[in-house]
């Protein structure tokens, strides 16, 4: 038979065993609250598959510990989700983009829009197309591309509108040269007995620098001042005192280029 104490015991300990325990409600380290766990990460995937432009406000949790018994099976309230802004459709402003108003360039007319404005990427804009066929050049060369407008008879016709309209111009006699054209300086030039700055002739004391340059002035060119200065009497006599060093040569003219031109 059991002793009295040993049953009451016995008893004793198997009520304790049957009593439920209560689960503890308090964070512990390392470890948050389920419900606003599930609100953080409900959150974030929302963020992520937001169209572009949406802003997803930050979820506001209660920061008091809840006093409730945890349960990983209860839903998450619909007001918490609404609130993260999950399961609710983006406002038409936030979805579209205001449109951008074109920039006007000073100085520039016809300014390209797609330039100014800029083009949105989209999954449905066709795609680009090659411009083909005669864009500005000219495709004579090409045989397929004449052969396909063109024919014989369209050609022939074409060359003989272009012979028709071609001016010939009948070829005249070259005009003589007027006889009385003065003295010839070329021939001259070729049958000087010296060279240029060589004294050959006697000149007068009269002839001086000033008169020399007063007189070449009235000249157009060195030729033209042989040409008068051979035709008053030169190279012997120097009447206008155009030739002050007695070289036989007026204002500076040169035989030389003349005898270079033969001999080349």
């Amino acid at each position: 038979m059991m002793k009295p104490g040993i049953f009451i015991a016995l008893t004793l300990i198997g009520l304790g065993a049957c009593t439920p325990r209560e689960v503890p409600t308090e964070r512990g380290v390392g470890f948050g609250d389920f419900t606003e766990f599930e609100l953080e990460r409900a959150r974030r995937e929302a963020q992520l598959s937001a169209p572009r432009g949406t802003i997803v406000p930050p979820a506001q949790v209660n920061t008091i510990p809840s006093q409730q018994p945890v349960n990983q099976t209860q839903a998450i309230p619909s007001s918490a989700l609404a609130q993260a802004g999950i399961g609710t459709a983006a406002s038409p402003a936030a979805a579209s983009p205001a449109p951008v108003a074109p920039v006007q360039t000073p100085g520039r007319l016809g300014a390209d829009p797609l330039r100014t404005q800029g083009v949105q990427a989209s999954p449905s804009n066709p795609a680009p197309s090659l411009v083909t066929g005669n864009v500005g050049l000219s495709d004579e060369q090409s045989f397929d591309a004449v052969a396909g407008r063109e024919t014989i008879e369209s050609d022939a016709q074409r060359r003989a509108a272009q012979a028709a309209a071609r001016e010939q111009i009948a070829p005249t006699a070259v005009p003589d040269r007027p006889a009385n054209t003065g003295p010839n300086i070329v021939e001259y030039a070729l049958s000087a007995p010296n060279v240029k700055g060589q004294e050959w002739y006697s000149r007068s004391l009269l002839s001086g620098e000033g008169r020399f340059r007063r007189n070449c002035a009235t000249y157009a060119t060195p030729d033209d001042a042989q040409r008068d200065f051979l035709a008053r009497g030169g190279p012997e006599r120097d009447r206008r005192g155009i030739d002050p060093d007695g070289d036989g040569f007026a204002c500076g003219w040169d035989p030389a280029p003349f005898i270079q031109a033969v001999r080349n």
